[in-house]
């Protein structure tokens, strides 16, 4: 990999001092506030700078404050300075008078009287009075100091001596002003060209779709440059998000495909674990090894450059793409011959004028089953991931932790609370909103939930959950966001969801998708009690065979150049569902690489390498990008159909369903608030949705589900529901057993396998066995080995058939 020798911290452009010209004002600096020499505990969020205009720092401290921001300035003279912060209050939305995102601002260690981030529910220029500048403080520090820990936030700062200069609002304006302070070019497409260009391929999207087009292609020998607007590669797979791959790998037509998948995986499963999980590291070292790509971090596309198609063609071509450093705000010119739109929310098919939806199509318009009546703009949500963690002294002992109650977050009562410890993918936001345009309001009430929850568990909280939470403490919260839908660039092919129900077959089939039909909702419950502003989701799932994707689903319709890869493929809302997953965008992504190299090879276009040389697509697919794994990692192995879920034959003869008259005790339980004990024998089991099921912690084992009746029940039938609706995961190794009689009356009998239920290897989602009859109080299913080991459980049923 070619190094990006380009992005350097360019202070003079950052700290600019101007003491004369026409159009700026005079003695005044302009200060960048992600561009401080000491960041602190402040982080760079770019993630809505399209909406107001920059990246900037975040104190993201989960109620306890960050280290300090600071950076060297150099005042153009001495004498009376005011001064101006933008910033804004991120909780005026729903608490006006609450301010938990203060900060305080400090110019040569004395700190201005004005606090910050109290005003406002917009980004604006808040005011922070005069400060005088004596001949002898001409060179001094200013510093940004959190106080709260919770998300205050900070874009730039301005200390002008200009007694008739007040900084605009209008982002038009603000932008044009901000470019001349920082010397950049007045025209966006007139940046400095990349030095390490023109490319033969230009990705943008440094997730795993992104990451896999870019090497494809680089292995294929084209020239790459990767473009990801993050310090971290890995999308929704990093450590900053924390969500695990999915989706197999490795089905027929192309076997071959997700091998370079395989060696970009963190080879573990599990959402919302700790950052070094997710291997990071590991998917950089993929594409350092790359001769053929320059890889640019912490560079966010913002405009790209068009031109016609030089085929003639009625659609146009994309030229460049211009990209800003979010720490330097330096830009650069990105010019090549092809482009792939791996960023999920489209934004360079989006820029460049590409044919793209959002929402869900009407029933009327694609024909699916899935689809609502009326179109509308719901999308799946964006996931802000948590846990906490046990605190102890130095002694080794728990110990009592405080987190304060938080007027401005949500509010919880007994009613509205689903107690737990941690939060996974379904903490989920903003399904009625627009994902992009709302990024910054979805991400903070994502936030204002994870935070009033927390609040709740430490001081309202039933007093067994108090308890549990007692000697805990928020560990992690996501402040970028998962995000899993929103704009969708439209290709050839537009799949639907009776493509995939009825097999459609396609000459240009590919990638296979494995994942269900996944569609996500908000909870009734959340309905009832945060309507409109919903953060928790329900998934319903539709099962399908495995199928493969047509190769038009992958490039824009109507701009000649452009390739996606990922979420923002050419397909309905219901079709994304299936494959949005990040192993199945992975193998986008090896496709797309390859049809680029056939696209330079022949001097063609994406939709060229389809009409003229599919041949040789296949050939390339047939083979792969990387060498073939020697074994799988369970979650991604290539297996067949579904696992069956068929009901036992004798089920309607069986009578009473013994079960749900016993007590329920288990060995241990995932997100108990989500997957308690109390759903194995509930009654229900709709294999279409993920709730209403037990779910053990992840471990080795043995797992185990104890019965006990209140006097002794005769059985000779067992039925075992278990796995999820997003895919083939019942448990495989297991034994039911009872309890035996006891010489000793003090003392419990042993545990006693009944044979004929002992099982290993189970691929039956819906199980069952009979057996001679056995009389006890207490029974057991002792589970000993689970796919990634956990045990899911959606009901377990005994009977004693006639």
């Amino acid at each position: 990999m070619k190094r990006n020798t380009f992005l350097l911290l360019v202070l003079f452009a950052i700290l600019r001092s101007v003491s004369a010209g026409e159009t700026l004002p005079k003695e005044t600096l302009f200060l960048e506030a992600e561009g401080f020499d000491t960041k602190g505990g402040w982080v760079v969020d770019q993630q809505y700078m399209d909406q107001m205009g920059s990246p900037v720092l975040l104190a993201h401290g989960l109620g306890r404050p960050v280290a300090d921001a600071s950076t060297k300035i150099t005042f153009p003279k001495s004498g009376e300075y005011r001064v101006f912060v933008r910033t804004r209050n991120w909780v005026a939305r729903w608490a006006p008078e609450q301010t938990p995102g203060k900060f305080e601002l400090l110019i040569g260690g004395k700190k201005l009287p004005q606090a910050f981030g109290t005003e406002n529910d917009n980004w604006f220029w808040q005011s922070g009075g005069t400060v005088s500048v004596g001949s002898n403080d001409l060179k001094s520090e200013i510093t940004i100091r959190d106080t709260t820990g919770f998300d205050g936030r900070c874009d730039a700062i301005i200390l002008t001596a200009d007694p008739d200069f007040t900084p605009p609002e209008d982002p038009k304006e603000l932008d044009a002003l901000r470019r001349r302070f920082l010397g950049l070019q007045e025209d966006p497409l007139a940046a400095p060209v990349a030095p390490e260009g023109p490319f033969d391929m230009v990705v943008c999207g440094g997730g795993i779709a992104g990451i896999c087009s870019a090497v494809s292609a680089a292995r294929l020998g084209l020239n790459v440059a990767l473009i990801q607007d993050r310090p971290v590669l890995g999308g929704n797979n990093s450590s900053e998000v924390r969500v695990h791959l999915m989706g197999r790998t490795h089905f027929p037509p192309y076997p071959n495909l997700g091998n370079l998948v395989y060696q970009l995986d963190p080879l573990q499963t599990g959402n919302a674990q700790p950052g070094d999980f997710y291997k990071d590291e590991k998917k950089r070292a993929v594409v350092e090894a790359e001769k053929n790509i320059t890889l640019y971090l912490s560079t966010h596309v913002f405009a790209v450059d068009m031109g016609e198609d030089p085929e003639g063609g009625a659609g146009k071509t994309i030229r460049a793409l211009i990209g800003k450093n979010i720490e330097t705000n330096e830009e650069l010119r990105f010019e090549g011959t092809l482009f792939a739109d791996c960023t999920g929310d489209g934004t360079i098919g989006f820029l460049a004028g590409a044919e793209w939806r959002v929402g869900r199509e009407a029933r009327s318009q694609t024909g699916e089953s899935l689809a609502p009546e009326t179109s509308d703009q719901l999308v799946m949500g964006a996931s802000t991931q948590w846990y906490t963690e046990a605190v102890k002294d130095e002694r080794g002992n728990p110990q009592a932790t405080e987190f304060p109650p938080l007027p401005w977050a949500v509010h919880f009562n007994e009613k509205s609370a689903q107690p737990a410890l941690e939060g996974e993918w379904d903490w989920e936001t903003g399904l009625n909103l627009d994902q992009v345009a709302d990024a910054e309001r979805i991400r903070d009430h994502a936030l204002r939930a994870v935070y009033g929850h927390w609040a709740y568990m430490k001081n309202a909280s039933p007093s067994d959950w108090r308890k549990k939470a007692e000697d805990r403490r928020l560990a992690w919260v996501a402040f970028i966001a998962g995000k899993r839908e929103s704009r969708r660039i439209m290709g050839d092919v537009i799949l639907q969801e009776q493509d995939i129900t009825q097999r459609k077959k396609f000459d240009d089939a590919c990638v296979v998708t494995t994942w269900t039909i996944d569609l996500h909702y908000p909870t009734d419950h959340q309905t009832e009690h945060f309507k409109d502003e919903e953060f928790r989701t329900v998934a319903k799932h539709k099962q399908i065979v495995p199928y493969a994707i047509p190769y038009r689903c992958f490039y824009s319709k109507d701009i000649a150049n452009l390739f996606m890869a990922g979420r923002c493929i050419s397909v309905t809302h219901v079709a994304l569902g299936t494959v949005r997953v990040q192993r199945t965008g992975g193998m986008m992504g090896e496709v797309v690489g390859m049809a680029a190299s056939l696209c330079k090879k022949h001097g063609t276009n994406p939709r060229g390498v389809y009409h003229d040389h599919l041949s040789e697509l296949k050939e390339l697919m047939t083979n792969g990008i990387a060498p073939h794994p020697e074994s799988y990692y369970p979650s991604a192995r290539p297996i067949g159909l579904p696992a069956s879920y068929v009901a036992p034959k004798w089920l309607d003869e069986a009578g009473k369903n013994l079960a749900r008259d016993a007590g329920i005790a288990v060995s241990s339980t995932h997100q108990q608030a989500s997957y308690e004990a109390a759903n194995i024998n509930d009654g229900k089991h709709d294999i279409a949705s993920n709730e209403h099921r037990w779910v053990s912690d992840k471990s080795e084992g043995p797992h185990t589900v104890d019965l006990t009746f209140k006097t002794p029940v005769n059985v000779n039938a067992i039925r075992i529901i278990s796995g999820q609706a997003s895919g083939v995961t019942p448990i495989t190794d297991f034994v039911f057993q009872y309890r035996g009689p006891s010489a000793d009356p003090n003392l419990a009998g042993d545990w006693i396998d009944i044979p004929e239920t002992k099982t290993t290897g189970n691929d039956v989602g819906d199980f069952a066995a009979r057996f001679p009859d056995v009389e006890a109080k207490q029974f057991r299913l002792k589970i000993t080995a689970t796919p990634e080991g956990l045990a899911r459980i959606w009901e377990l049923e005994l009977y004693h058939l006639k």
